[in-house]
């Protein structure tokens, strides 16, 4: 696995190109467990929660948020956790954009996500065919799934 982490700038690296998109703000580090249960496999992770976000700089939130929309473009694979913790609307944003794209998506919801509902409205209005997986566990092992077949 290559991991590069916001705001890194990544040079050629292998594909598939991975987005972790989900909720950070007041949210458990879900990317590192996903990262962990992934790093034995071929391919470049994009994971935008930084260990050290400098808060008290304005232009921080301008760079992050420039970091994650180039990323989200040059993505193959688009992956949403909706931790239970939060609404996340950021996050929400992102997956009603590339929803109606031709972007790999994958989604795990935790069952205890305020949201939970409309978001499989939303999705399955979208893409009628879309599967959810309703753990962490359950979405990692989707997103192995699609780097063994990418």
């Amino acid at each position: 696995m290559y991991y590069i982490e916001a705001i890194e700038e990544s040079k050629k690296t292998p594909k598939p190109y991975i987005f972790l998109a989900g909720g950070i703000t007041n949210c458990p580090d879900w990317q590192q467990e996903v990262r962990k249960g992934l790093e034995d496999l071929e391919f470049s992770l994009f994971n935008p929660r930084r260990e050290n976000f400098p808060i008290n700089k304005p232009s921080a939130s301008y760079y992050q948020i420039k970091w994650e929309y180039n990323r989200l473009q040059l993505s193959d694979l688009i992956t949403y956790w909706f931790a239970k913790e939060t609404i996340q609307p950021i996050v929400l944003y992102e997956l009603g954009k590339f929803m109606d794209s031709n972007y790999d998506i994958l989604i795990g919801i935790h069952p205890e996500y305020p949201r939970k509902q409309d978001v499989e409205i939303q999705t399955g209005l979208a893409r009628p065919e879309f599967k959810f997986v309703y753990s962490l566990n359950d979405h990692i092992q989707q997103i192995r799934d699609y780097i063994i077949n990418y």
